[in-house]
């Protein structure tokens, strides 16, 4: 099971839980996207909004925000959160989000090996279905996950608040 100082290499590259220090990186990755770079903010210092959600996921244990990285830094990041449920006998189910691969780093397999660990985690936590979300509008995306084994199975709905 994968735990907070417990760190996987596959040479060059690491993945581990993300500590504070990694949240200006992460932020970046997230917003360096066409969709990202409309949604989240880049400063110095960090916004409180990430820092009071950073705050949430790190306190709780069915959350786990990874970062995958290499000798000069951040290459990847995800969220998996771990999700009990009543329904097909009380399975858990595991959410990945936020998958996010450094532009320097992109098309190099890296997003492959990073959802193949993701899923991994998923298991190791006794999960019996991953799932995940990617919006509509990021096709190459789609693909991606398709070619990972993902179906498109149900319609996700959003609401904003």
């Amino acid at each position: 099971m994968f735990t907070g100082d417990r760190r996987l290499t596959t040479e060059p590259f690491t993945f581990r839980r993300a500590t504070r220090n990694d949240l200006e990186a992460i932020i970046a990755l997230l917003a360096d996207d066409d969709l990202g770079q409309s949604r989240e903010c880049v400063s110095t210092p960090v916004d409180q909004a990430y820092l009071s959600a950073f705050a949430a996921i790190q306190s709780d244990s069915n959350q786990l925000l990874a970062i995958l990285e290499d000798d000069t830094g951040v290459a990847g990041c995800l969220q998996i959160s771990f999700i009990p449920g009543l329904s097909r006998l009380g399975m858990w189910r595991g959410q990945i989000e936020s998958v996010r691969i450094a532009r320097r780093c992109r098309g190099d397999g890296l997003g492959r090996t990073m959802i193949e660990w993701a899923i991994e985690q998923c298991r190791l936590k006794q999960c019996g279905l991953v799932q995940l979300t990617s919006d509509k509008a990021r096709k190459d995306a789609l693909r991606f996950y398709a070619s990972l084994g993902f179906t498109a199975s149900h319609e996700g709905l959003k609401l904003a608040l």
